[in-house]
Order: C-alpha cells, then sequence, then structure tokens
C-alpha cells in the first residue's frame, strides 16, 4: 500500500475511530485500525466487537494494499503535523511508514489478516431520519441506563414504534429500576424494520451514535439487520451490535392518577438543588422536598457535612407533603431539558414522582422516592 493524502482528511478518519478501538483487551488486535487503500479512496475499518465503524476519505493510491496500525500512536503522530501531503508507505515486515516533507515515522503494524472480519451491509430498507431530533431523543434517555453489567438487558436504551397506530412515532425508554426515561417523537416515515418487540441498542454504541451525528444538521439513515443497528451518513457506516433479551414492561412502572401537581421553574429548581445536595450523603445524594401551598422547602441534612434548607414559592395547592428524591436523579432530567417550567407529578411519599416539561408530554421521567 502506498498513498499521498491530505492530514486534515485522514486526522478525520482516525478521530471517528478513537473511542472504538479498545486500550485494553484481550484482543490485542482491537487497539489497531485498519486500512485499505484503492479506488482513489482509503478505507478505515475500527471495531471493538460491539461497536464497529467505515469511513473513507479521497486520496491518491499509488499502490493498492492494506494495513493494520495502532489507532491511537497513529493518530497522535498526525495530529502533531503540519498541514499538508502525507506519504503513507506500507513496508515488507507490515510496519507503515509515514513521511511528510523531511520528517519520517515508522509504526509497528501487524497483518492485515489478522484483522476481524468487518461484516457488510446488505439491508435494502433504510430509514431517513433527522440528526437533531435522534441526538436530543439520546440525550434525554442515555442518563437513566443501567449501569449493572449484571442487568445486561438494561445496559441500553430501547428503541421501538410508538405503538398501535403510531407507525411513525419513535419511542426510546431507558430504565435503571430507579429511574426511567422515555421519549417520543414524531417521524416522516415509519421504521417496518424495527420489529413490533422493538431493540435495546447499548450504552456504548448510543454514545458513539452521537458523537457521529452532533456535528450533522441534516437527515441520517438508520436500519436494522439481524442483531445489528446500522447508521450511515455520506461515507461514515456505524455498526452496532443490539443487546439481546427481553426489555421489561416499563409501561408498569409509569404511575398513574397522580393525585398533587406542581409546576417549577425549571432554572431556580436545578439551581436550588444543586446548592443543597452539596450538604447531602454524598454516596445517597439524599435530599427532602417539602411541599405546603405556594411553597417548596429543599434540604439535606448529613452529619459529618451539615445540613442546608431553601425555599421556593411555586404553584401549588394541593396537600401538604414531604417526600425524599436522589438529587442527581431530578439534576439528571433537569439538565435533559431547556423549558422554562416543569411539572413535577405526586402521589404520596412511598410513590414515585413523575417529571415532564410543562410543554412537551411526549416527554416522561420516573423517579422512585427514597425513605426519609
Amino acid at each position: 500500500m502506498k498513498i499521498k493524502i491530505e492530514k486534515k482528511a485522514l486526522v478525520s478518519l482516525l478521530s471517528k475511530v478513537q473511542n472504538i478501538v479498545e486500550r485494553r483487551n484481550t484482543m490485542p488486535v482491537l487497539i489497531n485500525i485498519l486500512l485499505e487503500a484503492k479506488e482513489n479512496q482509503v478505507v478505515g475499518f475500527a471495531t471493538n466487537l460491539e461497536v464497529s465503524i467505515t469511513d473513507k476519505v479521497d486520496c491518491e493510491v499509488q499502490t493498492q494494499g492494506k494495513v493494520a496500525v495502532n489507532a491511537k500512536s497513529f493518530y497522535e503522530i498526525l495530529k502533531e503535523l503540519p498541514e499538508g501531503t502525507v506519504h503513507l508507505e506500507k513496508q515488507d515486515n507490515n510496519w507503515l511508514k509515514i513521511k511528510q516533507n523531511k520528517s519520517v515515522y515508522n509504526i509497528v503494524g501487524i497483518s492485515p489478516e489478522e484483522y476481524p472480519i468487518f461484516p457488510a451491509v446488505t439491508s435494502q430498507e433504510f430509514l431517513k431520519i433527522n440528526a437533531k431530533v435522534l441526538s436530543e431523543m439520546i440525550e434525554k434517555t442515555i442518563y437513566s441506563v443501567s449501569m449493572d453489567e449484571t442487568r445486561y438487558h438494561l445496559n441500553g436504551v430501547y428503541f421501538e414504534n410508538g405503538g398501535e397506530g403510531k407507525l411513525k412515532t419513535l419511542r426510546m425508554v431507558a430504565t435503571d429500576g430507579h429511574r426511567l426515561s422515555l421519549v417520543d417523537r414524531e417521524l416522516t416515515e415509519k421504521m417496518s424494520s424495527l420489529s413490533s418487540n422493538g431493540v435495546i441498542i447499548p450504552r456504548k454504541g448510543l454514545n458513539e451514535m452521537r458523537k457521529l451525528l452532533e456535528n450533522v444538521d441534516d437527515d441520517f439513515l438508520m436500519a436494522i439487520e439481524g442483531a445489528q443497528l446500522i447508521v450511515k451518513h455520506k461515507e461514515t457506516v456505524l455498526m452496532i451490535r443490539l443487546i439481546e433479551g427481553k426489555y421489561p414492561n416499563y409501561r408498569q412502572l409509569i404511575p398513574q392518577n397522580l393525585s398533587e401537581q406542581v409546576k417549577i421553574p425549571r432554572e431556580a429548581l436545578l439551581a436550588s438543588l444543586k446548592r443543597v445536595s452539596l450538604l447531602s450523603n454524598q454516596k445517597s445524594r439524599g435530599v427532602t422536598l417539602s411541599l405546603s401551598q405556594g411553597r417548596l422547602e429543599i434540604s439535606s441534612n448529613n452529619p459529618d457535612l451539615g445540613d442546608a434548607k431553601e425555599e421556593m414559592e411555586i404553584d401549588y395547592k394541593g396537600k401538604d407533603m414531604k417526600i425524599g428524591f436522589n438529587a442527581k436523579y431530578i439534576l439528571d432530567v433537569l439538565n435533559s431539558m431547556s423549558e422554562d417550567q416543569i411539572s413535577l407529578e405526586l402521589k404520596d411519599q412511598l410513590s414515585p414522582g413523575l417529571v415532564r416539561p410543562k410543554s412537551d408530554s411526549s416527554y416522561t421521567c420516573v423517579i422512585m422516592p427514597m425513605r426519609i
């Protein structure tokens, strides 16, 4: 393999794989990126067996071929080089020679045949989705994904069509057993490849989707093919291995007929919770919300640190109530919203609370209470 390529294009390709290649892995081959030069393009492949990515950029191919080298070392060297043309040449011992003007680097490579075979994309049925819409949906759910690896079916976000008569609605749900986030968004076309049972997309895959889409203003393509989710934007293809298993019946976790409703300014509640939680138990992050007519008191108590109390005037006409919550759970919800007012619905101190933006009933967050 021998090519001439602009440094900027190569750095752009390499930057997309940095979070996918594994730093520590039982398969050392996975710290590498596989490059293949053909037809005036260089194609990059990287995988950790859960998430795979391929991307291609234009270059001048003098000799076709493949090379696999350490992705991080290659990226760090390229980043420090000045802008301009870079010459890459594979050596007989699978090393890669990087040359620019009077700078020459040789980095150790492996035989391309050792690299895992990248799965081919054969799906013809791609759904067109607006990147901003899906990025927002990920932001509104990913914080509720369980970190407990023993509950593997909760280690991702559940994707499904919005249900009977809502084939053009995409729903995303995440829960860790202590909280739940659910968001619905309308699509311009239905995703018929999404089965009625839905699919579970792992956290790591969603993070890579979010990074891929963060600078995208237009639509991208998405399809489900067997046990893989495929995401395409221009020349970049992301393949995510879905989590096997049945997602719990999340609808049972959403409380119904909550008798008390509070309307609270989001920014004021966010700021107050941040301050009061500084003196909460640093493990449980517990705070107490005390409601009375037109007033909300937020308090925390930690024998090792002290206590804190703040009051807010709010729109509330219900019964007096005290309820405990993990402050981090409420903060995560508030940070995922942009609306000025939120609605907090409660029943009693033992029942879950429900949080929504006042103006968006299609986004629902459930938080389990703590013992006061």
